[in-house]
């Protein structure tokens, strides 16, 4: 995440150039990747982001307008947040996935991660505390699907799986409750949000899915596997939980960091605290 460092200008000699510059500018440019000096892309405030206020009796409805906005721009992409990429689809380079307890134990991972839906994300309702300003956010989500490659030992109920290859997820009907926790500070005359931590709750009304070469790929037990998986999705939907669950966070908690490192917090909510 970026510093909120600023450049400094000046002139001497090749060792003084070099501290002109604050260390993230100097990462760059020794990737050769652009610098932009003066103004950025959020100096001033991007239309798709409405502004609210605490004191106005219909602030959780303009907060709700206002996150629904920004989820329906990240799926084209945010001019000045290109290193966001966009929500629909998201691509993941790798995902790890440990869970020793319960009635999933699974030493597994996913790579080249590809997650299709969040283009019919609706935002049902989004309140923000004037306390600790941390937010709640309700989304309903029709489908969602992941794609990518697993490596995977161990067990999903009685069930125990070994293999690598191909795998799809596809949990339907989601409804989802974002909890985030945010503390303000001041940059550049601006109040921003510093996003420390998510928690993700849901419930879903439906699930398929499909590994393949599944036992090194005997097929019969890799088809039989897969069928009693799908046709036990609730229980198995239980047991995946916090796998899942877990690795929306992530994924979440990467996005609204990067976002909200760049965007003022001022520019949701306007009356947010100051200091003197």
């Amino acid at each position: 995440m970026l510093s909120n460092s600023h450049f400094f200008a000046g002139a001497g000699t090749r060792r003084g150039r070099c501290a002109q510059f604050p260390v993230w500018q100097l990462i760059l440019l020794a990737l050769g990747l652009p610098l932009t000096s003066g103004e950025t892309p959020f100096d001033t405030k991007p239309d798709f982001i409405k502004t609210c206020r605490f004191d106005d009796p219909k602030f959780i409805a303009c907060s709700t307008d206002s996150v629904q906005g920004l989820f329906d721009k990240l799926v084209t992409g945010i001019e000045g947040l290109e290193h966001v990429g966009t929500i629909d689809p998201m691509k993941i380079s790798k995902i790890r996935i440990l869970q020793g307890d319960g009635p999933v134990s699974v030493n597994a991972s996913l790579s080249k991660v590809v997650v299709t839906g969040f283009s019919s994300t609706k935002v049902v309702r989004n309140v923000v505390s004037n306390k600790d300003y941390g937010w709640e956010t309700h989304i309903r989500l029709p489908k969602m699907r992941l794609e990518g490659n697993y490596h995977m030992q161990g067990r999903i109920l009685v069930i125990p799986l070994n293999g690598h290859g191909k795998c799809w997820f596809e949990p339907s009907g989601m409804d989802i409750i974002m909890r985030t926790t945010t503390t303000l500070y001041q940059k550049n005359g601006h109040v921003f949000y510093n996003v420390t931590a998510t928690k993700v709750d849901y419930t879903i009304s439906g699930l398929r899915l499909h590994m393949g070469n599944l036992f090194e790929g005997v097929k019969v037990l890799e088809d039989s596997t897969n069928q009693y998986l799908n046709d036990n999705w609730r229980p198995v939907s239980e047991a995946l939980k916090p796998i899942i669950a877990k690795t929306i966070e992530d994924i979440l908690l990467a996005i609204m960091q990067n976002i909200f490192n760049q965007i003022p917090a001022d520019y949701f909510v306007q009356d947010l605290p100051r200091e003197s």
